[in-house]
């Protein structure tokens, strides 16, 4: 269950009173032995998640006073997102602050319905370290991904590399996967803003959430964006994980052209995208004026979509697809998350071992240095205190 809302939910485990605060700890390095052990990793992958895990436990109850702001990373309908530094542990978090004035009893329930994130401990999943309530404001402690989210990375790109967006694809559907199958929850909210990266290459998904209570008490004050979701959802029936292949299949589409799919680009939009003439399918032939995508900069003098008529768009018209300057396997792909028919599309099973998926794995691309040359970030020669994840 998560929190709608641009990077909410995730990460809220222990809003915990001071006698619940830290239930990790009481874990053993036995037992998280054991849960690493049914994780396939990679020994750099088994080896960072030990450390993080490491660290975790020395971390001790999370208060205000412990906290140094370092500067803001982000803001969105959920909240706002600090770099801080945790004084007592020398670690470099990530803070997000949510203003929540909920009654101790709701509080309570939402503490008992969010135990689970301490559980969550995936490559691609960011990593948490806990949570607290503090004079109306939940505090959502959780690492520190020095590469921001992709929406960030499409921005200084303009678009971003079929290669890259073959890792990507790998992450998140391992990301999900884990989700499923270890705890049994759906993420509900895939959509680049989602999904952070970091210098050292790593892919990692956030801002999912396990508390129904949590929804329900952000529901009157936040309103989430609702352009990446299903068009079963956004009908109102039942949903499931095929839910979030949609939103991962439109986040992909948006993240290879360099805008949000809906409406989509005509010709002359896409040989402005790509610099050259582009044929195929994306390339509608209708030539009279769409209106663009709420809230995007148009490269057409169009009017902007109204959020109804996007919603109605994504329900009634076909689902986007991506030009034919891309791969017929990456096109492929993506035709095969974007199948309105929940029924249809394809399932997380389906696409770990999809052709595009398993070029993807074997080739080697450097998405550490993308990124780091991307946005302008150093590359660490050797895994930092402060950014251990």
């Amino acid at each position: 269950v998560v929190i709608h809302g641009s990077e909410t939910p995730f990460l809220v485990t222990h809003f915990l009173g001071d006698s619940q605060i830290q239930t990790f700890g009481t874990q053993t390095n036995h037992a998280l032995q054991k849960k690493l052990e049914e994780l396939e990793l990679d020994e750099q992958q088994r080896k960072r998640l030990e450390a993080f895990l490491t660290q975790k436990q020395k971390v001790g109850e999370l208060k205000d006073d412990d906290f140094e702001k370092i500067c803001e990373l982000g803001a969105g309908n959920g909240g706002v997102v600090f770099k801080v530094s945790h004084r007592p542990s020398g670690l470099i978090m990530a803070r997000k602050l949510i203003h929540l004035e909920i009654k101790p009893a709701i509080r309570n329930q939402i503490i008992r319905e969010l135990q689970v994130l301490h559980e969550c401990n995936s490559p691609y999943i960011v990593g948490f370290y806990g949570a607290f309530y503090s004079d109306g404001e939940i505090s959502i402690c959780m690492e520190h991904m020095d590469g921001g989210s992709l929406d960030q990375s499409l921005k200084k790109a303009g678009k971003i590399p079929e290669q890259i967006l073959g890792k990507v694809s790998i992450a998140v559907i391992k990301g999900l996967s884990y989700l499923r199958e270890k705890h049994k929850i759906m993420h509900r909210d895939v959509k680049p803003s989602n999904i952070l990266v970091n210098s050292r290459g790593e892919i990692k998904l956030c801002d999912f959430g396990v508390s129904g209570q949590l929804i329900d008490s952000m529901a009157n004050s936040f309103v989430g964006t609702r352009s990446y979701m299903s068009p079963e959802r956004l009908q109102g029936t039942h949903y499931s994980v095929q839910s979030d292949i949609w939103s991962m299949g439109l986040s992909l589409v948006e993240m290879a052209i360099g805008r949000f799919p809906i409406p989509p680009p005509d010709a002359k939009e896409l040989e402005q995208i790509f610099g050259f003439p582009v044929e195929g399918e994306a390339a509608s032939s209708d030539s009279s004026p769409k209106p663009q995508p709420p809230g995007r900069p148009g490269s057409c003098n169009r009017p902007p979509m109204a959020i109804f008529e996007l919603l109605d768009y994504i329900v009634n018209e076909p689902p986007p697809k991506l030009p034919a300057v891309f791969s017929s396997e990456f096109q492929d792909f993506v035709n095969k998350c974007l199948i309105k028919n929940p029924a249809e599309r394809a399932d997380l099973k389906q696409l770990m071992v999809h052709p595009f998926i398993k070029t993807s794995e074997a080739e080697e691309v450097d998405f550490a240095g993308w990124l780091c040359t991307t946005i302008g970030l150093s590359q660490p020669l050797t895994p930092t205190h402060g950014t251990i994840m």
